[in-house]
């Protein structure tokens, strides 16, 4: 649909508040906002173009039609934008640039006796969450301490009481050992909420608690609880001496500010509880170039929060935002009680911002360093595979393809992509094998070109471009054998021209077509290591898909014998829960929840497993 044929519209576009969708020719949602007004927001992209910023520009000029979506109130459209955005990630919006789901630390609360687990989605299942993080190796790190400062349970034992003996981690004193009725649920539950107190930053509450059970233990004589509880008290204080003070509020409040730097955009978060740091966290953004700063701001706001597991009263920005009062309401309603958005002008709250902003620009000055040394590196590696196989050209994309199967189970075949040898995991592809049976590793590894190389000729069939994409160098993990099924493929459709090798594992030997003798390439060669890499990835990538694959024939077979439990039930169930024990695991409830489930049926399951 051209402009005039758009502008044609707008008297037919609602004014009241809603959603808007602008979609390219092909039907793909380019841009998603929210208006109070949907005509009047509209007509404003068509009007006076040349004052918008180039980016709405090219949005404008690549538009082909509007769809909308009413809403009975602007709070309404903001949560359905946000949905949206989230469901379509449009090119023209600000968004975070990982679109994988952040971990979170789960605290079982609604159990007995809860359990700390690391998930990557929030539940309105009674758990209690703290997160997002973005770096799981710092989370990862959290948890080591918790578990040294607060002996949790991490097994999946059902807990009774009346078991014959503890694990191991019970005589390590890393479990209170609930499983034999060393610690009663009162106890243990006490424990878990100073866990929780912990990851909220509340850790000055935690001491004053410790100290009161130690003078208690002490004055009852029991010396060796006591000397357990000042140890934890030590590990908590060191913990909190190592926390900067940086407000004299006591209140909690996160300060949020951006770098930008070379078409790159980094957020930067603070989280401060009672006046101090616990923790920060870094996202970096698509979409942000020549977009205002009071777009980025909100944007991630929305984004952010509608994901976080705590929001806090107070949220600190260098500068307005023009939601401001629409986006504090809807903050309001996720934490129940009045949250406010303030840009302090002076003082040390301002300080306080400008330390954020420096830091958000050192955090993207260091990624952008790492990112252009990587390169540097990948491409180094490149050039010396180029020199190494003779190649004509420098392999600028590599794709490479492993086959994984027990004895034909379950055969799955990968193919991951690595363009100026760094991955390229938006192009990497799974196959399920079709026509292959019994353990023919050979003829799997030609269907698999087959199907990759044919949508690569007959273009019509290729529904995505990266299809048409021919590789500079095809990678195969294997020997000779390998080698000669997959250049039989590249005969049937004329692509002898593909340089292609075969890397075995077991001496690291290359063989190339044409050359008898494989080629023996020095272990520290950053040409090998690349092949190594794109062989490795291929392997993980093959195998993951494998795994998945039969435990989904595994928990299929074993839920097909459960009365009531359909092909919908069981699908349900697989997205929801994953394998038998997690099944196995759920509340009654939990069951409840999955779609198509009731709780007849969800006891039967419970029975039956």
């Amino acid at each position: 649909m051209t402009i005039p044929n758009i502008k044609d519209r707008f008297n037919s576009i609602p004014t009241g508040p809603g959603v808007y969708l602008m979609k390219g020719e092909a039907d793909e949602v380019l841009y998603i906002g929210k208006a109070v007004n949907l005509r009047n927001r509209v007509r404003s992209y068509f009007h006076a173009s040349a004052a918008h910023p180039l980016k709405v520009q090219r949005l404008v000029w690549n538009v082909a039609d509007v769809d909308f979506i009413v809403t009975d109130s602007e709070l309404e459209a903001l949560i359905l934008e946000c949905n949206l955005i989230k469901k379509y990630r449009p090119r023209y919006n600000v968004r975070l640039k990982d679109d994988k789901r952040y971990p979170y630390i789960r605290v079982t609360w609604q159990e007995d006796f809860p359990r700390v687990q690391v998930v990557r989605r929030m539940l309105r299942d009674g758990a209690r969450y703290f997160g997002p993080y973005t770096s799981s190796g710092a989370m990862r790190q959290t948890l080591d301490l918790l578990r040294r400062i607060f002996p949790y349970l991490t097994c999946n034992r059902q807990i009774t009481g009346t078991d014959d003996r503890a694990c191991l981690y019970y005589h390590i004193k890393r479990c209170l050992g609930p499983c034999i009725g060393a610690v009663s649920k009162e106890e243990y539950r006490d424990m878990m909420g100073q866990v929780c107190l912990f990851l909220e930053g509340k850790r000055d509450e935690i001491v004053a608690s410790l100290r009161h059970r130690m003078d208690s233990a002490a004055k009852r004589m029991d010396f060796e609880e006591a000397a357990s509880l000042r140890d934890q008290i030590h590990a908590v204080e060191q913990v909190i001496r190592r926390q900067r003070v940086l407000s004299t509020s006591i209140d909690d409040e996160d300060a949020i500010a951006f770098a930008r730097e070379d078409g790159e955009t980094c957020v930067q978060v603070f989280f401060i509880r009672a006046g101090k740091l616990i923790g920060r966290e870094y996202f970096l953004l698509d979409g942000a170039d020549d977009v205002e700063a009071e777009e980025i701001l909100a944007s991630f706001i929305k984004q952010f929060y509608d994901h976080a597991a705590y929001v806090p009263p107070e949220i600190l920005l260098p500068t307005n935002i023009d939601e401001t009062r629409i986006i504090e309401q809807w903050l309001r309603d996720k934490r129940g009680t009045k949250v406010a958005l303030r840009v302090p002008r002076r003082g040390g709250k301002r300080e306080l911002i400008e330390m954020v902003v420096e830091n958000a620009a050192q955090t993207l000055s260091h990624l952008m360093a790492r990112e252009r040394l990587e390169k540097d590196r990948a491409l180094a590696a490149a050039g010396d595979l180029q020199t190494r196989l003779a190649l004509e050209a420098m392999p600028m994309r590599i794709e490479a393809y492993d086959i994984s199967n027990i004895q034909g189970v379950a055969a799955t075949g990968s193919m991951v992509v690595f363009v100026e040898g760094m991955p390229r995991k938006s192009e990497y592809r799974r196959f399920k094998i079709r026509t292959v049976q019994g353990p023919d590793d050979y003829s799997m590894m030609q269907e698999v070109l087959r199907r990759r190389f044919r949508r690569a000729i007959v273009r019509e069939e290729a529904a995505e471009e990266t299809w048409a994409r021919l590789p500079d160098l095809i990678v195969i993990d294997g020997g000779k054998g390998q080698l000669n099924a997959a250049l039989e493929v590249l005969a049937e459709y004329g692509l002898e021209g593909v340089p292609i090798v075969g890397l075995a594992k077991a001496r690291e030997e290359i063989f190339k077509p044409g050359v008898p003798d494989p080629i023996i390439v020095p272990l520290d060669s950053p040409g090998l290591q690349l092949m190594q890499n794109l062989r490795d990835e291929a392997h993980r990538f093959a195998i993951s898909y494998h795994q998945r694959l039969r435990r989904r024939q595994g928990l299929t077979s074993v839920l097909e014998e459960v009365p009531g439990i359909g092909p919908k039930r069981r699908r349900a169930l697989l997205k929801r829960f994953g394998s038998v024990e997690a099944i196995r695991r759920a509340t009654l409830e939990e069951l409840s929840t999955v779609q198509g489930m009731n709780k007849t049926v969800a006891c039967k399951l419970q029975e039956y497993l």
